[in-house]
């Protein structure tokens, strides 16, 4: 399909400002509300202190930080041995329920397809291999509020690249990024020109990966923004742009209506204004019902998980740091079409663009050996806390002047419609629907996801 530039609707501004509202209304009670917070770190540094408290302001980021505290240190993956062989021996001590009752995933992941997983899991799978892909890129840390920030930082060989910076989400990590870094830092190489290059940056959210633990509540999306435009402004950034799918979504989505100073412009493909919404959006035309209809069954069939982690995440994360097995289907028992994608990589050996055997056990693998399925887990329900305050205190957020871009991907949740994308966001200045792609759409198809980027920003760089 082809991309097209967005009419200028003349929408009301209580209409904007009520989907604007919808998913983030708690950013208006959170504005500036941030602490410090003391966390296990992956690197240390001596004597390194808590960075000082960012002040955000609708249209400014202002951060003096501690000199100390602002360090960056190169990061390596180095798995101990150990770790790896308790893994092996707790998957071959799997305990299995017996067969589902039912022909379909409506009881949860399916007993052949985690039996398969864990077979191959057992025999074939090698973390060494994705160890060495992580090591080959320039990995660094950085304390910001008191957590270590692990991130993935890739300088293009293209002079004037334009900075970008892309959140993953879960049941994600920094892992359904990596095959988007060759088409977006080196164009050149994949049919791209030098004029689509960008600098790279790819932070594990705090309590995923590599990046450290908060020991204390708060760090919710409006602070990991906010940690986020600090992050591009110890690396020099003084100009660049945001992308997110998933909760990167909702952290991308803060960023722009936080504007912090240097930011150009957002890139989404989750449209997270509709899903958090308290009353549906217009069904007028046949597309929005469509879109109604598939959040219906999200809401109503698959979103277990969900409601799990943002009330009682502490709940299912003795199982995820306890069962390798019950981690796997955990974090695979997400929406329908990357299920689906994903038992077909195992029960049938046909993967689906990037969402192959070993890149689905990369990502299981590292939530393992870093032990932070709780800890990610968490997120959820920090995000709910913001969301009950932010409603109990009537206010909404400001709205998002900065150019906004989205792609609507065929397999993710719910297709969004054009008209719902703009009737959250008054400045939209990229809209198109991609023809392959799901939930995970870095992941699944990396250059198709980038060609994406590129056109989303084109204008900006």
């Amino acid at each position: 399909m082809t991309a097209t530039m967005p009419l200028l609707h003349t929408l009301t501004r209580t209409r904007r400002r009520f989907l604007g509202s919808a998913a983030m209304t708690m950013l208006a009670a959170q504005m500036g509300m941030t602490g410090s917070a003391r966390a296990r770190t992956t690197t240390t540094s001596a004597g390194a202190q808590p960075a000082e408290e960012l002040r955000m302001t609708t249209t400014q980021l202002d951060a003096t930080p501690d000199t100390a505290s602002t360090a960056i240190s190169p990061f390596r993956a180095d798995i101990p041995q150990a770790d790896l062989d308790d893994l092996h021996q707790r998957l071959a001590a799997m305990r299995w329920p017996s067969k589902e009752l039912v022909a379909d995933r409506s009881q949860g992941v399916q007993l052949a397809t985690i039996q398969e997983l864990t077979r191959y899991w057992s025999t074939d799978y090698d973390w060494r291999t994705l160890e060495a892909t992580l090591n080959a890129l320039p990995q660094f840390t950085t304390e910001i509020d008191g957590v270590d920030i692990h991130f993935i930082h890739v300088k293009s060989k293209h002079e004037n690249a334009l900075p970008l910076i892309m959140t993953h989400g879960w049941p994600g990590s920094v892992i359904e990024l990596l095959g988007t870094v060759g088409p977006l830092t080196d164009p050149t190489a994949y049919g791209g020109t030098a004029e689509d290059a960008f600098d790279l940056v790819l932070p594990s959210l705090p309590g995923y990966g590599f990046s450290a633990e908060p020991t204390e509540l708060g760090w919710d999306h409006v602070r990991t923004a906010q940690a986020w435009a600090e992050l591009m402004r110890r690396l020099g950034y003084t100009r660049y742009v945001a992308q997110g799918g998933d909760l990167g979504a909702i952290v991308t989505d803060v960023m722009g209506r936080l504007a912090p100073e240097g930011l150009l412009g957002i890139h989404m493909n989750l449209l997270v204004t509709t899903l958090g919404s308290p009353t549906p959006p217009p069904g007028d035309t046949e597309e929005e019902r469509a879109a109604l209809a598939q959040i219906n069954t999200f809401t109503t069939e698959g979103f277990g998980y969900f409601l799990e982690q943002s009330t009682r995440p502490q709940t299912i994360g003795y199982a995820l740091l306890d069962s390798p097995g019950a981690l796997a289907a955990w974090l695979l028992d997400h929406d329908t079409d990357s299920y689906e994608k994903i038992s077909s990589a195992f029960i049938d050996g046909q993967p689906t663009g990037g969402l192959t055997r070993d890149h689905i056990l990369d990502n299981i693998t590292l939530y393992w050996l870093t032990g932070t399925g709780a800890s990610a887990a968490r997120w959820y329900w920090e995000l709910g806390q913001a969301q009950a305050k932010a409603r109990a205190a009537g206010q909404a957020p400001p709205e998002v002047s900065l150019p906004v871009a989205f792609t609507t991907f065929p397999g993710e949740i719910f297709k969004a419609p054009r008209s719902w994308v703009e009737l959250g966001y008054p400045n939209v200045t990229y809209f198109h629907e991609a023809e392959r792609g799901g939930h995970f759409a870095a992941w699944e198809e990396p250059e198709l996801f980038a060609d994406e980027v590129r056109a989303a920003f084109r204008s900006l760089g």
